[in-house]
């Protein structure tokens, strides 16, 4: 069957891509019969341009040959598409404001940023516009959109989904992600994307992360305790670990900020040299500064990449989770000033980078809230646990339902 176009005045949130809407009907029946879904503009529709958040970029490639694997794969599974979503441009940012196309709204933090770089997926999904969005995780372009705007979010084992179809920003951390309302919806999308996975995980232990669970805010480990506490019991108990010492996670962070940089002008570069596109000032400050990380001065940084990922790995073994906040605090204000918001920046990925670099799966589920907005927790499993990672999340929220609301009040 042939797409439809459909009027781009239904867009209250701002999520959607400017223009008329682009919209799929199923191409086969599935696991996803009667699910709609919106996708982030960077991945393929056949026959229309992906525009990776930036007009330069649309008006200098062509329309797509193919749709993306993903794609493809949740139309071929009975989904429907209900339009391209805004990112941040190049995806290469996590607040979520794009310079050409505006802020998609954060339904359930109104005034505050909805997070980037999966922006409008996430706002798609948190405001109803869909039943569940793809996304994309590099850098928590998944983890912290989930968070900020209170919906279930998953950062696949990093090579498990074929990304094809997908505008690369830096291939070694790049995965497929998605967003959904409910934890059945998550794992129904987890089953046409994933597969199977190739063996049995059986979570028998659980890891507190405390210098990871530190970066967070005064009000957002007092948020964050009482789900902390269920999922300990859960457990029988819970130990406890310091990831990132000595060295700490600002050290991390900045790892892996200028590995990723440095695969990003291995991308982009040349594009960016023959077309000197327009940026948003954000962006153009970024990528000014990425021209300038060489590769002969990172392999202090690979090394320390393999060290940390053999360690997380030894942690994680076959039946242990880590738990982590998915954000040190909830979505800044709109009106939040560009040195602040780039502070805050920092401590995010400082929570974001140990996942990205070691390549490990994590969820993020919707628990906690600070002041009226929702705050996520992050559970860390085994290469190649997704499946039994989603299962999780999903008993897990399940057994909270039974004792307390969705934002982490004890019900009367």
């Amino acid at each position: 069957m042939s797409d439809t176009l459909l009027n781009s005045g239904r867009d209250p949130l701002g999520a959607f891509m400017p223009g008329e809407r682009l919209t799929l009907p199923p191409t086969g029946m599935g696991p996803l019969n009667g699910l709609s879904f919106a996708s982030k503009d960077i991945f393929d529709i056949a026959g229309h341009v992906t525009g990776c958040g930036n007009p330069d970029w649309a008006r200098t490639h062509m329309p797509a040959p193919a749709h993306a694997a993903a794609v493809a794969s949740v139309l071929a599974a009975g989904a429907n598409l209900v339009g391209k979503t805004i990112t941040d441009e190049l995806a290469y940012s996590l607040n979520g404001q794009n310079h050409h196309y505006g802020t998609p709204t954060n339904s359930n933090a109104p005034g505050r940023i909805p997070g980037g770089s999966s922006s409008g997926s996430a706002s798609a999904v948190a405001g109803g516009a869909c039943d569940f969005a793809l996304g994309s995780d590099t850098g928590g372009s998944v983890r912290v959109p989930g968070s900020y705007c209170g919906v279930y979010g998953l950062r696949p084992t990093h090579g498990r989904i074929d990304i094809s179809g997908v505008m690369p920003l830096a291939p070694s951390f790049d995965v497929v992600g998605w967003f959904a309302r409910a934890p059945d919806v998550l794992s129904a999308v987890g089953e046409v994307l994933l597969g199977p996975d190739d063996e049995d995980f059986d979570f028998a232990d659980l890891l507190l992360v405390e210098d990871a669970l530190a970066l967070a805010s005064e009000p957002a480990q007092a948020a964050l305790a009482p789900f902390i506490e269920a999922a300990s019991h859960r457990f029988g108990g819970a130990g406890r670990v310091r990831l990132n010492e000595p060295d700490g996670y600002e050290a991390w962070m900045w790892r892996f900020r200028r590995l990723q940089a440095q695969e990003v002008w291995g991308v982009h570069g040349a594009w960016i040299e023959e077309v000197k596109p327009s940026f948003g000032p954000e962006i153009a400050e970024r990528l000014e500064w990425v021209r300038s990380i060489k590769d002969k001065d990172l392999s202090d940084c690979r090394a320390a990449r393999a060290a940390l990922t053999e360690r997380m790995e030894e942690l994680c073994g076959h039946a242990t989770l880590l738990c982590l906040p998915s954000a040190p605090d909830i979505a800044p204000l709109m009106s939040i000033s560009g040195e602040d918001l780039l502070q805050h920046r920092g401590r995010v990925l400082n929570l974001t980078a140990p996942a990205g670099l070691s390549g490990l799966p994590q969820v993020t589920l919707p628990l906690a809230q600070v002041n009226g907005c929702p705050l996520g927790l992050s559970f860390i499993g085994p290469r190649g646990s997704d499946q039994a990672l989603l299962k999780f999340a999903a008993a897990f929220t399940a057994q909270l339902a039974g004792g307390e609301e969705r934002w982490g009040q004890p019900s009367e």
